[in-house]
């Protein structure tokens, strides 16, 4: 086996984790010796109990194939964390997954991701905020993350179709059991727009335990988390755990403070949340500044006199003077990195000089 279908085994024992992988790769020679170790030297390393080694003594180079002819039935690619092509925000996080299994496409652009999570049993106020932030998020070119559960996760994953906006979701089960299953069809929409991402062996249930865990991997991809609407004990407060404990921005919508939906959040802005109002709260906290203009600061002024505060701002406002410009074009024309451009277009729809159109297509405001 290569390494990469050792890590892709090893992961169908559903509890291995990061931290105990690294502690296995420390001990053994070459990662293809633990499958083949007897229980007692799995056992003599840190973390792994009787369990957990029978776990490992029972899997079979069969489970592989079986794992693999079930990822090409489903139409997934499986990527581990060797793989170029793994996202690079979950690399930086304290306990990324070993895999992934993956419906639809991750791209670079999705570095630029505002998760969205909230109450399973939302009130009207939760669902139509989250799909508002959704759809207003998507517009200003961010990537809407969730866990596609019922509630605010749902209308959030909307909020960004409806907008024809990229869209990731998160699952706390195999693919084999979408959950909840009246969002299959969301699901596909999702795939086609985005992608369905899970970290779990395919045939894994929707398990309790699951779902605390999956919250890391949803605020992990995202640069922040906004919170819509929350219960005391709502897991959207795991996810907002998570995100401070990655270092990312948490952001909350107030909520009426005799609504039990709306303690959570209530309580995250008292803790030093980010109480936002508009999606303008939200995009500011990633607007990179940009190195003033030479002739600026001779002239004493804070922007140029055109109204632009960069030569950078000007140069991709020229390319959208003849109509709508795709992402993909600004890239190959400026030669900037993705999350450059991306800072770019925010400040210049934030000054009202662009808008976005479906697509990731930039067009001159009217």
């Amino acid at each position: 086996m290569t390494q990469r279908e050792v890590l892709i085994t090893l992961n169908l024992t559903g509890n291995i984790g990061t931290i105990r992988l690294k502690k296995l790769l420390d001990y053994f020679d070459r990662p293809q010796d633990i499958l083949s170790a007897s229980s007692e030297k799995l056992m003599a390393v840190s973390g792994i109990g009787e369990e957990i080694a029978r776990k490992i003594r029972s899997l079979k180079k069969e489970d592989l194939g079986r794992e693999v002819s079930l990822a090409k039935k489903h139409g997934l690619e499986i990527l581990t964390m060797e793989d170029k092509d793994y996202p690079k925000s979950l690399k930086n996080i304290p306990d990324p997954p070993i895999v992934l299994y993956i419906k639809g496409e991750l791209k670079e652009e999705d570095l630029f991701s505002i998760a969205i999570v909230g109450s399973r049993r939302a009130s009207f106020y939760g669902l139509a905020l989250a799909e508002k932030f959704a759809v207003d998020l998507s517009a200003r070119g961010f990537t809407i993350v969730s866990g596609m559960a019922a509630g605010v996760d749902t209308a959030a994953h909307r909020g960004a179709l409806k907008q024809k906006g990229r869209t990731i979701a998160v699952m706390g089960s195999g693919f084999n059991h979408i959950y909840p299953a009246e969002n299959k069809r969301l699901s596909e929409e999702i795939a086609e727009y985005g992608a369905v991402i899970s970290e779990f062996p395919i045939d894994m249930e929707p398990l309790r335990h699951n779902f605390p865990c999956r919250n890391r991997v949803i605020s992990g991809l995202s640069l922040g988390v906004l919170v819509a609407e929350a219960a005391q004990n709502s897991g959207a407060l795991i996810t907002a755990d998570f995100a401070l404990e990655q270092g990312k921005d948490v952001f909350a919508l107030p909520g009426k403070i005799d609504s039990p939906t709306s303690f959570g959040t209530n309580e995250l802005i008292k803790q030093g949340a980010k109480l936002v109002s508009s999606v303008d709260d939200i995009v500011e906290e990633f607007v990179t500044p940009v190195t003033q203009n030479k002739k600026t600061e001779e002239a004493g002024q804070t922007v140029l006199k055109s109204g632009f505060s960069s030569e950078e701002e000007i140069q991709i406002y020229n390319l959208i003077s003849s109509g709508s410009v795709c992402l993909d074009e600004l890239v190959e024309k400026t030669q900037m990195d993705i999350p450059m451009i991306f800072s770019l277009l925010l400040k210049l729809q934030m000054k009202k000089l662009i808008r976005q159109l479906p697509g990731k297509q930039f067009a001159r405001s009217q």
